[in-house]
């Protein structure tokens, strides 16, 4: 089994909101920093994405890739790579868990192969960068409410 990185943040919302900004692809250029773009391709009976085209520009990551989520009930998606262009793999997940008083404790856990050679201490590095840059948009994003 391939190795993941995996890291946590404290978002003052509740599960629900956090969700619901981790589930509106069609935003996450207003707030990842490095998808560009992102196109819902298909969803399941409830509107929840299936598979989304996302074009990601992460510095030494460049690609047009098309994923797989699966929603775990309210409190967690998972996601798989259909395909890419310069990724073997990229597979995730969130894992949110209510801390009580309206704060959401999220896990992010991500697993990267590139189709070019890189060494493992490389690759682990570009995983913990976007997954901090994630997490730390995803806060601003929930915290700032952009919708009120």
């Amino acid at each position: 089994m391939a190795e993941h990185t995996s890291s946590s943040i404290t978002i003052d919302a509740a599960p629900a909101e956090v969700m619901a900004v981790i589930a509106d692809f069609a935003r996450y250029p207003e707030w990842t920093g490095e998808v560009k773009e992102a196109d819902v391709l298909a969803t399941d009976d409830k509107g929840r994405a299936e598979q989304v085209r996302l074009v990601l520009d992460a510095g030494a990551i460049k690609d047009d890739h098309t994923l797989a989520y699966t929603w775990h009930g309210p409190d967690q998606v998972r996601w798989t790579l259909v395909k890419s262009q310069m990724l073997r793999e990229l597979d995730g997940s969130y894992t949110l868990a209510a801390l009580g008083e309206g704060r959401t404790e999220v896990t992010y856990q991500l697993t990267v192969d590139v189709k070019i050679p890189m060494l493992g201490m490389i690759k682990r590095k570009a995983e913990k960068v976007i997954i901090d840059r994630a997490l730390a948009g995803l806060k601003k994003r929930v915290e700032s409410h952009p919708d009120a």
